[in-house]
């Protein structure tokens, strides 16, 4: 893609959907079957002593922490980051839900990754995961952001560079299957 984005090939099953933390052994390995459609990938992070809690694993606040520092990883190639705030606009999380699915340890090596999942002038809905580096998916998060102008503070339209690299990166991410964990619900469900 010639838009300054840079992504990583996705892994699916036989069956199309994303790779089981169970099943999947490489999920970095495997290419999209008849596509050539890819998700970002952040760098290679690592769990740092300080984010270990009493019980001797990641806390839970330090997934967020993994998922955000990723964010930072791409948002300057849409357009945001630290630069783009000096503008007087800058985005804020409106609603965030993690999904935690395996226990990360010290030092274990993640990358994670970005798919965007819908946008609009003024909004845009994410889906990410954590990979831990022998193949299995420790969380998962979904978020939705809003594109801020800090006089007021109020939600405002997004200029046009970043909305056509937005629609560029959505137009590449609308091939591959919506996650299965897009749109979950917190609840307890009881049986009637």
């Amino acid at each position: 893609m010639g838009d300054g984005l840079s992504f990583t090939s996705l892994s699916l099953d036989e069956h199309g959907r994303r790779g089981s933390s169970h099943r999947q052994r490489h999920p970095l390995r495997i290419i999209l079957a008849a596509m050539e459609t890819t998700l970002f990938r952040s760098s290679v992070m690592n769990v740092r002593p300080e984010w270990i809690d009493y019980n001797g694993h990641m806390n839970m606040a330090y997934y967020a922490v993994l998922f955000d520092e990723a964010s930072d990883e791409i948002y300057p190639q849409i357009g945001f980051g630290p630069a783009y705030q000096k503008t007087g606009f800058t985005t804020y999380t409106a609603e965030f839900h993690i999904c935690y699915l395996r226990e990360l340890h010290l030092h274990d090596p993640v990358t994670v990754t970005l798919q965007l999942l819908d946008f609009d002038a003024k909004r845009f809905h994410f889906y990410q995961e954590i990979w831990h580096e022998d193949g299995w998916c420790a969380a998962t998060a979904e978020a939705l952001s809003l594109h801020v102008d800090q006089s007021g503070p109020r939600v405002a339209p997004m200029p046009r560079h970043i909305l056509d690299k937005l629609r560029n990166l959505h137009d590449a991410h609308s091939r591959l299957p919506r996650p299965d964990r897009a749109g979950r619900q917190i609840g307890i469900r009881r049986k009637v």
